[in-house]
This record gives structure tokens, C-alpha cells and sequence, in this order.
């Protein structure tokens, strides 16, 4: 969940002619024969909360949102994280663990509904058994951990669910680490129990996601954790200066220097710098209303505000060339094994590039990546094997930990 947890709420052609290159015809059937042969693994759909008021059938075409089944297996999607996200508000009301367990619920009913198109999975090699067939492997990722409610107990408890990262914080800090959307600095980085959280989280064998985190909250997980750790639905900070919740080349550097991976986001707030100074300018105003009237962002005066910013001041949409460019900027940065896709569909409202709307739409990011020279090796990584390496990672670090004691 991106544009702040509010967001939801209110909300080229090219043809080479010169010899020995490809036309874009043949790069178009290249991507679109790449996106059903490898395995595409998203780390960061938010299906769970656009359901969660709004239930649809997502074993069929949908008319909402951006995955359904469908859809995903024309654009060749073979594994996502679905995210169980819970807002700030959650914690200060002590009802975070309850709603966790409430959309895990919900996502392990669908392959009780729909047992051929969908398989819950936890691990690289139930990834790759899955995409041998027609289903959609799901894996579990944790948005906010206010569910850990003070108790490390929960994180076993939620391994054992099948959670398999955790984003440490959301839009507020919490009782983990600080936001990289809060001004509040609580913890200057991270908390005490936050250390422990991130110790724990290596044991078992959790992902840690630095996705929303503060920078100084980032550095600090980089000293802390001994496995490598992914930005789950972040982009390049070079691309929009001074927007903390994107990441710096000097974090990306040290992301991958410990073996770690960013996934790009596909907002066009977090692509592009444009929509997103826009964007910035109508939270600023509707910050300002809710602080001078004491009133919280879901009050409906607040949203009233933003929703007429954005009908005065559209935030306008990115192209599908600026996440490539985002992608393109890790590979320069620091090669092609730190980078993969994080999409947050379903969870950017109407915000997403052109020629990058949906599920279906992978075959066009992958036509841009060869456009820019890619190898299908190095695809295949950005797809899915980066992550997949991670993932192995992990289960190390944690197997040689629980032999230490």
C-alpha cells in the first residue's frame, strides 16, 4: 500500500531500421514469448485490501482493480505477494493482529474456492513446482508490522501462517522502527524491540522489507541484519530528489553490497518526478487542514480536500519507459542481480503509468527492458531469480542460526 494508506481511499511507438537490430515487432513477440517461459514473481500486490470492503470474484475478469486470474496469466504473472497490510490507525486501536489473521483468512480461501487456479506457497521450490502448470502461486508478505503487537511470539506465529517478509513500517512510525512518511522521528531509526524484531525475523527465516522506512531506520537494519534484505515496492530517489519514501543510490549500493534486492514500484508518483511533486503538494494541503482543524486523514473533510486538490490539479500519469528507467539505474548502479518488480497494484488507485495498468501488462515492461539491451538471462533474474536468491539466502541464514543455539 503506497500514496500514503489515504490514496485508496479517494481515489510508443519505436521501429529500428538499421541492420543487425531487431524491429520492434520482433522484440514485441520476444517479450511476449519471455513473459510466458520464465517465471515473473511480483513482491508486492495489495489484492487483499482493495477485497477487503469491495469482495469480488478474482477467478474471473474483473472489472476493478488490477489482478485478477485472468489477467494474470496473460501477462505471464506466475507468483505474486499478496500483502497483508494494516494502516497505522490499527495499531493506536490494538486491532492489527486481528485483521492480519482476518486477510490471511481471506487469501487462503482462495484456493479452497478456486483449487485450479491458485496454490499458496512459501518457498523458491513450491514457486517453481507451481509455474509448471496453469495455477497462480501466492505467497504472503506483512505491510506494517503493527501486528507484532510487542510480542516476538507473533512473528513465529505469522512464519507458521505463512508470512514470509515483513515491512517494517507503513505511513507512521511505529512501535518498530520511523516512517519515511512521519516527520516524528520516535525512534531516530530503529526501537529497542525493533532491534530484537529484526533479530528474530533472521532466525526464522522472514525477509525484512525496508519499503516505507526512514533512512535512518534503513541503516540501522543494514547493520542489524545478518541475511540480506529487499525493498519490496520502493524506486530510485535519483529520479525524484529529496522524496525520502524512494531510495537513495547510496542505500541501493549498500542494499545490494549486503546481497539484497529493490523491486521497482510502478506508481507514477514513485517514477516520476513530475506526478510526484504534484502529488506532495495536495498531501501538503490536506496535511495542513487536518492540523489545523485536529482532525485525523480519514475524517471526511480531509479526503473532500484532497479529492478537489486532485480535481483542480490532476497528479497525471507516468510512461512505462520511466520504470524502465528505474530499472535501468539499479543495473548502471550496482548490476543486474539487485533488482526486480514490485508493482503495488491495487494499492495506487488510478496512478499507474501508461502502457502499465494491469496484470496483463508485463509483457510490455519486459518489450522495454529489451529495447534497452537486455539479455533474456538478465530478465529472467529482474523477473524472479534476484528474489529467488534472497529467498535461499534467508532460509541460510536462518538454518545457521538455529544451529548456533
Amino acid at each position: 500500500m503506497n500514496l500514503v494508506y489515504l490514496v485508496p481511499l479517494i481515489l510508443l511507438p519505436w521501429l529500428s531500421d538499421v541492420p543487425g537490430q531487431p524491429r520492434d515487432t520482433d522484440l514485441t513477440a520476444t517479450a511476449q514469448r519471455l513473459a510466458q517461459e520464465i517465471i515473473i514473481l511480483d513482491t508486492h500486490v495489495d489484492t487483499p485490501y482493495r477485497l477487503w470492503n469491495n469482495p469480488e470474484d478474482i477467478s474471473n475478469h474483473t472489472e476493478k482493480g488490477d489482478f485478477d486470474y485472468p489477467r494474470a496469466r496473460q501477462g505471464g504473472l506466475n507468483a505474486l505477494f499478496m500483502a497483508v497490510f494494516t494502516s497505522p490507525e490499527t495499531e493506536r486501536k490494538g486491532t492489527a493482529r486481528a485483521l492480519a489473521d482476518s486477510l490471511i483468512d481471506m487469501v487462503e480461501g482462495f484456493p479452497v474456492k478456486w483449487p485450479e487456479k491458485f496454490e499458496i506457497v512459501s518457498t523458491v521450490e513450491a514457486v517453481r513446482r507451481t509455474s509448471r502448470g496453469e495455477k497462480i502461486a501466492i505467497l504472503l508478505g506483512m505491510e506494517n508490522a503493527a501486528p507484532i503487537a510487542g510480542d516476538l511470539r507473533n512473528l513465529e506465529y505469522f512464519y507458521g501462517r505463512g508470512v514470509r517478509y515483513i515491512t517494517l513500517a507503513h505511513a507512521e512510525d511505529n512501535h518498530i522502527c520511523d516512517s519515511s512518511f512521519d516527520d516524528s522521528r520516535t525512534w531516530k531509526g530503529v526501537s529497542p524491540f525493533g532491534r530484537a524484531v529484526i533479530k528474530e525475523m533472521n532466525r526464522l527465516g522472514i525477509m525484512i522489507d525496508v519499503s516505507h522506512i526512514s533512512d535512518d531506520a534503513f541503516y540501522q537494519v543494514m547493520e542489524l541484519s545478518e541475511a540480506p534484505v529487499i525493498a519490496s515496492h520502493s524506486g530510485c530517489r535519483h529520479f525524484t530528489p529529496g522524496w525520502e519514501r524512494n531510495m537513495s543510490d547510496d542505500m541501493i549500493s549498500l542494499l545490494a553490497e549486503k546481497g539484497g534486492v529493490i523491486h521497482i514500484n510502478f506508481g507514477s508518483i514513485f517514477v516520476n518526478d513530475d506526478c510526484r511533486r504534484r502529488f506532495s503538494e495536495g498531501q501538503q494541503r490536506a496535511e495542513r487542514f487536518a492540523k489545523e482543524n485536529n482532525l485525523g486523514w480519514r475524517d471526511k473533510r480531509v479526503r473532500e480536500i484532497w479529492t478537489e486538490y486532485l480535481k483542480e490539479n490532476p497528479i497525471g500519469f507516468a510512461d512505462i519507459s520511466d520504470v524502465a528507467n528505474h530499472i535501468d539505474h539499479v543495473i548502471e548502479l550496482v548490476g543486474v542481480n539487485h533488482v526486480g518488480f514490485g508493482s503495488d497494484f491495487d494499492g495506487l488507485g488510478d496512478s499507474l503509468p501508461v502502457g502499465l495498468k494491469d496484470v496483463s501488462d508485463y509483457p510490455n515492461l519486459i518489450h522495454e527492458l529489451l529495447k534497452k539491451g537486455h539479455s533474456e538471462k538478465d530478465i529472467e533474474n529482474i523477473c524472479s531469480g534476484n528474489l529467488f536468491r534472497v529467498m535461499k539466502e534467508v532460509e541460510r541464514v536462518s538454518k545457521a542460526m538455529k544451529e548456533r543455539n
